[in-house]
């Protein structure tokens, strides 16, 4: 059975509307401070590798716990520049990469798990607030829509246990024109939009103020350890800390044991060109409200301050090795894709153009969502595995690592979720031909009306998950 997303676009209207899009982030085409690098031997209180949102996060709240630390930022490239710069903007409330995953986990504590989600969405936004960051923060709700019949009763089954109100085909093309839509659910209070780059640049200029030092084009080769502390090696220096915070995301961990947690699979990414009024009024879409649908192979979809469409997700790439390499960032044949399917969903909106086309890399595990482990005597906490839907999460999760190297019991570290890791990835080529197997057979799901075959199920058996 074919979906709504097999039909044919017309290669010459896909070959139009991607001949301007130049590639890289469109959030990162603003103009960005410049941090130094390190170039001596460094003393501090905290070091924090990495300023993605964790490490940004880790180091604004350390500063607010504990005034006069001395607390130090090193980056290997430039603030923001990795997921945190290329995300599509969505700020979830979830911790659990959404609802089902949380329940097949964690089923004893979702209702805490789902009340510290909140609590850390509205703390971002009081955050934001309170230290003026200009992020273009709205608080807008999240459109999980069905293109599928099949999808329309997970969508009424997930509204009837809480997590949303239901719109049926009507309700939903009213707000947002397009006909692949066969029914929603909106989740007003658990989604806010944001500027990606914005946020990371604005934590940056609020850790300074805070007193935190950070150095960019500083990369971390080397973590070690002895009875006055931690120590990381850069090619400008040593700096030593009492203790340590990893927040490097997908690539590499320090800890080498952490490396067979996590996997990098890219996503892509286009923008179209600002929407004009006419545009605009041709889909209706006047909430702004973010945009999912609910399809394993799923796409998600929001407006920019200046009304482009941000459209990404659908292919999930993995390649072997656990390879990251920006030649990955060109992929001609998943753009093409991402423009048909855009087109199908919006056919209104055929004389749009996009401006943009990028890809990223997010650090995924066999539980979809992020995990924590201390090392070197508890003097370093790291945490990884947010899969791409970290925007909010991080803020929480440097909450969490900042609490495990305190060492004192807290909500946050009495979590199961907390405690326990997930399974880890088998080495190659196992690793390549268990996710590419698990890739074709999510689509195949797709294409089943959402029916899972033996490998998916033996997969969730496993906890392996493969659902989102």
């Amino acid at each position: 059975m074919d979906t709504v997303f097999d039909r044919h676009v017309a290669p010459t209207l896909i070959d139009r509307s991607l001949a301007g899009a130049g590639l890289g982030s469109m959030w990162l085409d603003i103009a960005r401070r410049e941090y130094p690098r390190l170039t001596a031997p460094l003393r501090c209180d905290l070091l924090v590798v990495g300023a993605g949102y964790t490490g940004l996060w880790t180091a604004l709240h350390a500063a607010q716990r504990n005034p006069g630390a001395r607390i130090c930022v090193i980056e290997a490239q430039r603030v923001g520049w990795a997921a945190s710069g290329r995300n599509g903007g969505f700020v979830e409330a979830s911790l659990t990469h959404g609802a089902e995953n949380g329940k097949n986990r964690w089923p004893d504590e979702l209702a805490e798990l789902d009340a510290l989600g909140l609590e850390n969405l509205d703390g971002m936004q009081a955050d934001i607030n309170t230290l003026g960051l200009d992020v273009d923060w709205e608080r807008t709700g999240m459109l999980a829509v069905a293109t599928e019949p099949h999808q329309v009763q997970w969508l009424q089954d997930a509204a009837a246990e809480g997590e949303g109100s239901f719109l049926d085909r009507e309700a939903i093309r009213a707000q947002v024109k397009s006909p692949t839509y066969l029914g929603a659910l909106f989740a007003p209070d658990s989604c806010a939009i944001v500027h990606p780059a914005k946020l990371a640049l604005e934590l940056a200029r609020s850790c300074t103020e805070a007193g935190v030092t950070l150095f960019e084009h500083t990369p971390a080769r080397a973590l070690t350890s002895g009875p006055s502390g931690a120590s990381v090696t850069t090619p400008g220096g040593v700096v030593s800390a009492d203790r340590v915070v990893l927040a490097t995301n997908v690539f590499p961990s320090l800890v080498k044991r952490n490396r067979l947690y996590t996997v990098p699979v890219y996503d892509y990414v286009l923008a179209t060109e600002p929407l004009t009024a006419d545009q605009l009024d041709r889909i209706g879409w006047r909430g702004r409200q973010g945009i999912s649908d609910a399809a394993n192979q799923f796409h998600y979809y929001r407006l920019s301050a200046d009304n482009r469409i941000v459209w990404g997700g659908y292919d999930a790439v993995y390649h072997f090795g656990r390879r990251i390499d920006p030649a990955y960032e060109q992929r001609e044949a998943t753009y093409r894709r991402l423009a048909a399917h855009f087109f199908l969903t919006f056919p209104a909106l055929e004389d749009v153009r996009f401006s943009h086309r990028w890809a990223g890399a997010i650090d995924t595990n066999t539980r979809f969502c992020a995990h924590w482990g201390t090392a070197h005597r508890g003097r370093v906490a790291y945490v990884n595995g947010f899969t791409g839907l970290g925007v909010g999460a991080t803020r929480f999760a440097a909450d969490v690592c900042l609490d495990l190297l305190d060492g004192t019991p807290t909500r946050r570290t009495r979590l199961e979720m907390v405690r326990t890791k997930p399974l880890p990835f088998p080495p190659e080529p196992l690793a390549s031909v268990g996710i590419q197997a698990a890739r074709w057979s999510l689509n195949r799901a797709d294409h089943s009306a959402g029916r899972r075959n033996l490998l998916l199920k033996s997969l969730d058996t496993f906890g392996l998950g493969f659902d989102s």
